[in-house]
């Protein structure tokens, strides 16, 4: 118990100014946080697995075929899909020549998976990181290495 209302109010500013200066700047530029809706990613990640995302990997260099991305939807980028490369800048899939900047992904569950196979390649400037760490549920509780 705080024996003065200033040192409440003296905590919450100190306590606001953290997240100001430190929490915002992470979650914007490093780390972000990702639920996965759906099977397509069965068994690796489950409906509603809790992950964290590596947002800066691809500053430090392209993705991996095996990487499993997180990436704005190329039909509408408003929602974000989770899908494992499959396939990289130069290479030709299914008859596909994938330019300089795409990439082809799909679900580790593909009966379930709308990916690269009925929408395309993903542009790099859609991909918004890298599945890091689970969270949720506690047994699956871990960083991910890839």
């Amino acid at each position: 118990m705080l024996s003065s209302s200033g040192g409440f109010w003296k905590d919450l500013f100190t306590l606001a100014l953290l997240i100001v200066l430190v929490v915002l700047p992470l979650r914007a530029f490093v780390i972000s946080p990702f639920i996965v809706d759906g099977g397509s990613m069965s068994p690796t990640f489950e409906n509603l697995d809790y992950l964290i995302i590596n947002k800066f990997i691809y500053d430090l260099s392209p993705p991996s075929r095996g990487d499993v991305a997180v990436f704005r939807y190329p039909k509408n980028p408003s929602q974000f899909f989770i899908k494992r490369v499959a396939g990289l800048p130069g290479e030709t899939i299914n008859g596909l020549t994938l330019s300089a900047d795409e990439y082809y992904v799909l679900g580790d569950n593909t009966s379930q998976s709308s990916d690269s196979r009925y929408w395309g390649p993903v542009k790099a400037n859609l991909i918004v990181g890298r599945a890091f760490a689970r969270l949720w549920p506690v047994s699956g509780l871990g960083f991910l290495f890839q």
